[in-house]
């Protein structure tokens, strides 16, 4: 049974850094996609950082050169390192996993319908 457990979320001030993790038990393909998606009180919920059994990394406009996310050499834990916070990040965030294909091709981050898994959220809240 797959399951996507995140960890790291906290409390920061405005300029701050946060590591998100994401342990994934359960993997039932090298082929994947995983993501980093955020949701914010009364907003949709947001894709933020992508990426794929290639290593190949998608970003939003909105964390580019701020955040950067990454996987471990086992696989089994991906992270986003989030880096100048502001209070416009403050959100859950949720890890996301899919299966048999990696993401979308080019600068587009694979939209949330297309995942299959999803972890339980952790909150991530910035001050000014």
């Amino acid at each position: 049974q797959v399951q996507l457990v995140e960890s790291g979320g906290g409390s920061v001030q405005a300029g701050g850094s946060l590591r998100l993790s994401c342990q994934l038990y359960g993997v039932i393909s090298s082929t994947y996609c995983m993501g980093w998606f955020r949701q914010a009180p009364g907003k949709e919920r947001e894709g933020v950082a992508t990426i794929d059994s290639n290593g190949r990394p998608t970003y939003a406009d909105s964390v580019k050169g701020r955040f950067t996310i990454s996987q471990n050499n086992a696989k089994s834990t991906f992270y986003v390192q989030m880096n100048s916070l502001t209070p416009e990040d403050t959100a859950m965030y949720y890890c996301a996993a899919r299966f048999g294909r990696d993401c979308l091709s080019g600068s587009r981050i694979t939209p949330a319908g297309a995942f299959n898994y999803w972890g339980q959220g952790t909150q991530v809240t910035v001050s000014s």
